[in-house]
């Protein structure tokens, strides 16, 4: 069966090879970039320096179509790769749910990849408005890569990656989870993105709700080839990190506690004739 992750069905018995799984999470990935990072272009690069100017929708904006292309992106890539597009869903699914190791690196190195083509495809289309918005390269890296909101406090944009990934993860596992009320068809995907949106609305503005390694390190890798001074990387500020370590330790937290906080019970749950639930230990219908 092909790779497991937020689309997985037993109607979809087709055996893909690696390199097509790879390819899928090279276009789901850029896909997802070319929304989020073209988003947020719309809201940085086109105001007027107005006092309480809201800019193209704004944050709100940027939330919602940062949720709506991970369901898209899930529904191109899903069928072939599982539609990981994060390599902290990529572990947690090798940890947590039997996803091939040997696939843990290929699958993280086609997302970084993708959202590296992403954001350079993004960057290529706004090019002539970054020209007149930040002609230096030296304020606007953010419309690729995030950044922390209290830099000398980097415990707090840890735990918020942490908290947010742990979050995106355990709802993931929630709503593939036959066992549970998952969604019947393939509707997982658009939960999946409204997790995205609410996370980034409750969660956002500490550390741009990255949740996500290759989403940032990928455009923030585009950054510094395209002459961006605050990148994160040669900067000296060192806030490439935790967009990376966080979302991998939140991924797998979250996936744990999804596992033996519900996971555990349902493991245990039967469904007598009558459609009534039990437990193996006690009648609870």
């Amino acid at each position: 069966m092909r790779a497991s992750g937020l689309v997985s069905s037993l109607r979809y018995m087709t055996q893909f090879t690696l390199k097509a799984e790879l390819l899928a999470e090279f276009v789901g990935t850029m896909v997802l970039l070319l929304f989020g990072n073209g988003v947020v272009a719309m809201v940085v690069l086109f105001g007027h320096s107005l006092p309480g100017e809201i800019v193209n929708g704004g944050y709100t904006n940027i939330t919602l179509a940062w949720g709506i292309g991970v369901t898209l992106a899930v529904y191109v890539a899903g069928r072939v790769s599982g539609a990981h597009l994060n390599p902290a869903v990529t572990l947690s699914l090798a940890v947590f749910r039997g996803f091939s190791w040997r696939k843990v690196v290929p699958y993280s190195i086609a997302q970084v990849a993708g959202a590296f083509t992403g954001a350079a495809l993004v960057y290529w289309e706004y090019r002539p408005q970054f020209n007149i918005a930040d002609p230096l390269r030296d304020h606007t890296a953010g419309v690729f890569t995030t950044f922390p909101a209290f830099p000398n406090i980097p415990a707090a944009g840890l735990f918020d990656q942490i908290l947010g990934t742990a979050l995106l993860m355990l709802v993931i596992l929630a709503v593939t989870d036959r066992r549970n009320l998952a969604p019947s068809g393939n509707i997982s995907p658009i939960l999946v993105g409204l997790s995205v949106v609410v996370i980034g609305m409750s969660f956002g503005s500490l550390y741009g709700y990255a949740i996500n390694p290759a989403r940032d390190f990928g455009p923030r890798l585009m950054t510094v080839i395209a002459g961006f001074k605050n990148n994160g990387i040669t900067d000296g500020t060192g806030a490439f990190w935790i967009p990376i370590v966080g979302p991998l330790i939140g991924g797998v937290v979250g996936s744990a506690i999804y596992d033996f906080g519900i996971g555990y019970w349902l493991k245990h749950e039967t469904t007598d004739l009558n459609g009534a639930v039990k437990f193996e230990s006690e009648d609870v219908s």
